[in-house]
Parts: structure tokens; sequence; C-alpha cells
């Protein structure tokens, strides 16, 4: 299913809250562009905070709440609990992008922190198979550490993706049944790849298409092999290159400045 007809808050009616805290869980994984800084070994989300620590809006990327932020709190009106494992700078694995820092937790590292903390399903945080959604928003900065260093795109994307679906499916092996997985934006059209000119906003662009069209193919085959899982897709890239292609109109200046307050599309 696509999110093109189902609206992010919508897809949370699609799962029962049946746990004891009558609410629904999200466990979410990606980089900057989802981050809250959330601490696993710090307050687990509550009523009082749904998306645990630090207090919301977290520690964002962006002047204020981000979309995970919207989502758990400010459009919804369910009890969601939102574990938020994603890290600023992630790429899928060390071992074949390195983050530009060591302290990156990439998206192996954050399904490992869930799997060391919480896929018990504990007494603090009893999620089930049937309301909690796991998704993963990653492959920014896969692309955008490599893009550049004359790699067959397509020979390596699927090197990307079969480590991206290994870590999904250890998810799957504790139960987890419900997946968003979100595809990556134009980068070939932010002010970081336009300022290395034509060529690089091509190989970009061409690396982006590759690797959406890739993981749409890698899903399907996911949904298809796998009984009882359903998978849901946000096409980021269909949304920012709308956005993109209109700035003024969703309140943005224009589509290649970078600033910190909320008229600018890049941060």
């Amino acid at each position: 299913m696509s999110l093109s007809s189902v609206s992010l808050t919508a897809l949370f009616a699609l799962l029962p809250s049946v746990s004891a805290h009558g609410a629904n869980f999200w466990f979410s994984f990606g980089d900057s562009y989802t981050q809250t800084d959330f601490n696993a070994t710090g307050p687990l989300p509550s009523v009082a905070n749904p998306i645990g620590n630090p207090p919301f809006p977290g520690g964002t990327a962006t002047p204020g709440p981000n979309w995970v932020g919207y989502v758990t709190e400010t459009y919804n009106q369910s009890l969601l609990f939102t574990y938020n494992y994603a890290f600023s700078g992630a790429t899928i694995d060390a071992n074949l992008v390195l983050p530009f820092s060591p302290i990156v937790q990439t998206l192996t590292d954050q399904v490992n922190t869930f799997l060391a903390t919480v896929s018990n399903k504990p007494a603090t945080t009893p999620w089930t198979s049937k309301n909690a959604l796991f998704s993963i928003w990653i492959g920014i900065n896969d692309i955008d550490l490599t893009f550049q260093n004359g790699q067959d795109h397509s020979a390596f994307t699927d090197t990307l993706l079969n480590a991206y679906f290994a870590l999904v499916n250890k998810l799957v092996d504790v139960g987890a049944r419900n997946f968003l997985f979100v595809n990556v934006p134009p980068t070939d059209r932010s002010p970081k790849t336009i300022a290395l000119g034509a060529s690089a906003q091509t190989l970009n662009k061409d690396f982006v298409d590759t690797y959406n069209a890739k993981l749409a193919a890698k899903v399907n085959a996911f949904r298809l092999s796998k009984n009882g899982v359903k998978t849901f897709m946000w096409d980021s890239h269909q949304q920012f290159t709308t956005i993109l292609n209109h700035p003024t109109v969703f309140g943005f200046q224009d589509a290649t400045s970078i600033g910190s307050t909320p008229n600018f599309f890049w941060g």
C-alpha cells in the first residue's frame, strides 16, 4: 500500500490498541530527517511525553518538531508511544558506508539497540505484533557519501538493500509485522549538491532513482514472502518534489536557500 492515499496519522488507525496502556507503539529508525535524540536508556515514552526523551519535540534537525513529532503528538488524537532510534548522519551499516563520525549510530546499531532493550516486549513496553509499527527512513547518507566515488550504483544499491533487509528480517523474527518504508528524497536538488555542479547533480539523481526503484521492488518482494506482514510506502521523493516545484505555495521563500527558520526548506 502506498501512503499517497493513506495519511501517516490514518495509518495508526489501522493498528488496534490492545496493549495494557491502550496505546499503539511506533519504533522508528533513520537519520537526521527523523531523529529526536531519543536515548533508549532514558525515560521511556509515556502519556506525559509520548516520545520519551528529550521533552517534546526532542532534538531535531528542524526549527521545531519534525515528522515524527507531528505524527506522534501534533496531528494525532490517539495514544501513541514513539521509540525513535534514528540518529543524525546514520548510514545503513558502517562496514558498507562509514558515517561522518564514529559516534553515529547506523541503522544496524539502531536495530541492535531495539533488540537489546525492548524487543522482548517488557512490561514497560507491552507492544504486540498487532499494535506496533516499525518505520525506516534511511539511505540519504549512504548516497551522499558515495555517489561520486565511481562505483556501479546499481550493484552497490543491491549490497546496501541486502544489508537493510537483513535487519528488517531480524525485526520480523521478534514479532514485527507492520512496516512503513520511506524512500530517499531528491537530494540532487539540495544546495549542497547543487554547489558541486551539474555533473554531481546528475550522479546523485541517478543513484537516488536507482535506490528508490530497487527499494520499492525489495519492499514488494518482502511483503509477498512474509505471511501476516503489512507494508506501507511513503514516497518522500514525490512529496519533496511537489514542494520544491512550488515552494512559495507551501510557505517557503524558495527551493534552494538554507536557513534555520521555518521559511527555509533546507536546514
